[in-house]
């Protein structure tokens, strides 16, 4: 059996961070995808081949036991290669349910990827693999998708074109970065098609889980004086009271002026402002006459 190098696959060194191998997944799968490369089996296999290498190197634990099998063959070749390499101890002899695998590997079940991953992850090459006679998934692929934070709050849709079929997907409010949508029948060969949603930054909010944070500024005289502040929210400007005395960098919290849940979009988390104040750069003869005499009343 031939070792595959998921790293060399996606062009991203060992060490490489999650977002990298996101990212250099995701330019992969959009080159090669089998809809903008109708027919073309050499383009199929490089995306089936990103797809199984994005599998195992974004999860945690499959990336680990991944790189010790690597350092296991790289040390067999650096002794000059002697025999075949032994794969008996990481394939292994246990039973493996093949619902539980289907589970595991989630994009649409493991029947789907190479004889290295299936005999590596699979508990093959010696293992009894059973079924508890429910029907196996077909396999699946996976593709990001890009949206706009404003689109993660409201929820969204997008057109897709599968081989002769044009389906419009819902994308629901309060997806995240990583979320899945599933596509049925939406793949080749009827497989199954996963949407990986990107959610794009957005220059106003800084997104925490259901939670979002954002600025707002008031002049000098409002924080002390107390006053209101634009506030700009997912849904539109809202008036921020601000107490007199209000220091610089204090944060307020709107409830439920954040994200919506995922699973419930009438509960949503909550907004943080936080208060930036402004001081003026030039102030006319009246209003410095007025601060230096009030700078002289001690507090």
């Amino acid at each position: 059996m031939e070792y595959k190098d998921y790293y060399k696959i996606l062009g991203v060194d060992r060490k490489a961070s999650a977002d990298e191998i996101r990212k250099a997944y995701r330019k992969l799968a959009m080159k090669y995808h089998p809809d903008r490369n109708p027919g073309d089996k050499a383009a199929e296999e490089r995306f089936k081949d990103a797809n199984e290498a994005y599998q195992v190197l974004s999860d945690e634990q499959k990336r680990a036991r991944y790189d010790q099998l690597g350092s296991a063959y790289n040390n067999w070749q650096g002794r000059g290669a002697p025999g075949n390499f032994d794969w008996g101890q990481w394939t292994g002899g246990t039973r493996v349910n093949m619902d539980d695998l289907n589970e595991m590997f989630g994009s649409g079940g493991i029947d789907s990827f190479s004889d290295f991953f299936r005999s590596i992850f699979g508990g093959m090459g010696g293992a009894s693999v059973g079924t508890s006679g429910r029907a196996r998934q077909s396999p699946g692929y996976q593709q990001p998708l890009a949206i706009s934070l404003e689109e993660a709050y409201h929820g969204t849709s997008r057109q897709l074109q599968s081989e002769s079929r044009r389906l419009e997907v819902k994308i629901p409010a309060g997806v995240k970065t990583g979320s899945k949508v599933r596509v049925a029948n939406a793949a080749p060969q009827g497989s199954d098609l996963y949407l990986i949603i990107e959610v794009a930054d957005d220059p106003r909010f800084e997104r925490d889980g259901d939670n979002l944070r954002t600025t707002a500024t008031v002049d000098v005289f409002t924080a002390i004086l107390g006053g209101e502040a634009d506030v700009e929210t997912m849904a539109g400007r809202v008036k921020l009271n601000i107490p007199a005395g209000t220091q610089p960098e204090q944060v307020f919290r709107l409830a439920g002026r954040g994200m919506p849940h995922l699973k419930n979009r009438n509960q949503k988390g909550d907004l943080y402002v936080r208060l930036k104040v402004q001081v003026p750069k030039y102030l006319s003869a009246k209003q410095r006459e007025l601060i230096e005499e009030a700078s002289k009343i001690k507090f």
